[in-house]
């Protein structure tokens, strides 16, 4: 895991610190929404047998499936009385309850028909939810303990009660349904697990993104920050100075008091010095995140942060090949900064000797190629860099990703593409690896217009 990795997980963690109402570890399930799907998958059961037995008149053992039911709605009314409502049931808890949903499911259908009872389709539902909710060893426990209970229902069951004859089923048409269900929870619960852990991954990547954002710009507000109090402090130490003088004048040359007013006067003039080094910072380098400089600006600043004795940074900049464009002037964006901040020190952690950033710009597009002479990326990883939390494998932290981290260049990737910009990676064929960046031109560039005799920039 690289500093930048480490930072932000840092960060991310001080700013998650469990509140009251956060999720248990774990946990992704609050205790009443298991309760609630299963008072509605009882009244459906409910309604369901009243129809069969007193609707279709069917021969169905009605009181003990209704028994069936009501068990499960002792136990729905347990929980409801015993714990909060609010609670996050942790995965521990929601396995044995989604458990016992498919335990009563196979029960209930053991006594309506087994596998012949259109139904048996509902055996699905817990899986799904498992899936979605629930870490992968939770739903492989669920899933295993379906699949089971359906084997047995296709062997062991009551039977159907169709009406008149009845109808005998061919046990190949029964053995297609068990087939069916086996291959449903299978595909289901891996699809949907995988693209729950997808969409999690996502979510938190973006929150850590959101965080390093913020951070980023709380250091960028810093330098705006230091000019304001160098401005507003710099009147009320004007005038202590001034009073200091006075009294300096006023006081005999063996007063007693003579020393401190000296120091007091020395002080301040000394307090108004450090004012002023702030308030004459170079330009480019205001923390207001609107500041207009020169692209070329941008990248130094980006790169300043990260460099490190024993490796040479080389930044040339021009024009493209038969292109007479200006260079773009853009803001300090710290977006923008943090962005190109990180891929600079991948580039200079794991260079050996030199890193060469190139710039180029046309009337159409930006162009940034950071290059270094160091191991390069590895090759099975290079499509899926940016990738959140990919999990590479120990060769991969060459390139400042850790075994199971991939957050740095997916916020690098992030933060760039919020104005339009394109990354590739690649190896150069001497070695050293290679992030190319384009930027559209016009989503890049700031333009100024004045403002009551004042530049200001304008998007």
């Amino acid at each position: 895991m690289n500093e930048t990795d480490a930072q932000i997980e840092a960060q991310a963690g001080a700013q998650t610190a469990a509140p009251a109402a956060a999720p248990a570890p774990g946990g992704r399930l609050r205790l009443r929404t298991l309760v609630a799907i299963r008072w509605i998958a009882l009244l459906g059961q409910a309604i369901t047998l009243a129809v069969v037995y007193f609707g279709l008149g069917y021969e169905i053992l009605f009181v003990p499936a209704m028994a069936v039911i009501a068990f499960s709605g002792v136990l729905n009314v347990v929980l409801s009385v015993t714990r909060p409502s609010a609670t996050w049931a942790s995965d521990r808890e929601a396995i044995w309850n989604l458990c016992f949903d498919v335990v009563q499911l196979a029960v209930l259908l053991g006594l309506t028909g087994g596998l012949q009872n259109p139904f048996a389709i509902l055996v699905l539902a817990p899986v799904v939810v498992s899936a979605w909710a629930l870490s992968r060893r939770s739903t492989l426990i669920i899933s295993a303990l379906a699949l089971a209970l359906v084997s047995v229902l296709a062997v062991w069951h009551l039977p159907l009660p169709w009406p008149n004859s009845g109808i005998q089923l061919s046990p190949v048409y029964i053995a297609g349904v068990w087939t069916a269900l086996v291959i449903a929870v299978i595909f289901i619960a891996s699809y949907v697990s995988s693209v729950a852990q997808e969409n999690r991954q996502m979510s938190q990547a973006l929150e850590a993104t959101r965080l390093a954002l913020a951070r980023e710009q709380q250091l960028s507000a810093l330098g705006g920050l230091a000019a304001a109090a160098a401005h507003e402090l710099g009147t009320p130490l004007a005038t202590i100075a001034v009073v200091a003088r006075e009294l300096q004048r006023e006081l005999a040359d063996d007063s007693p008091w003579r020393d401190d007013v000296e120091l007091l006067h020395a002080e301040s003039l000394r307090c108004r010095s450090i004012l002023a080094g702030l308030a004459e910072r170079p330009a480019w380098d205001d923390g207001s995140p609107y500041h207009r400089l020169p692209m070329v600006a941008l990248v130094e600043a980006a790169a300043a942060a990260h460099q490190r004795d024993g490796v040479v940074l080389e930044i040339k900049a021009g024009p493209a090949i038969d292109s007479d464009a200006t260079q773009p002037i853009v803001t300090r964006n710290a977006e923008v900064l943090h962005g190109l901040g990180t891929l600079m020190q991948n580039a200079m952690q794991f260079a050996r000797h030199k890193v060469v950033v190139d710039l180029t710009w046309d009337e159409e597009s930006v162009m940034l190629r950071i290059g270094d002479d160091g191991p390069g990326f590895d090759v099975t990883v290079l499509s899926r860099l940016g990738e959140p939390y990919y999990s590479t494998g120990p060769r991969d932290r060459r390139r400042g990703e850790s075994q199971h981290m991939g957050l740095g260049i997916f916020i690098a990737r992030t933060l760039l593409a919020h104005f339009g910009a394109g990354i590739e990676f690649s190896n150069e064929i001497s070695g050293g690896a290679v992030v190319e960046i384009r930027w559209p031109r016009q989503q890049l560039e700031v333009r100024a217009e004045p403002v009551a005799g004042i530049e200001r920039p304008r998007d």
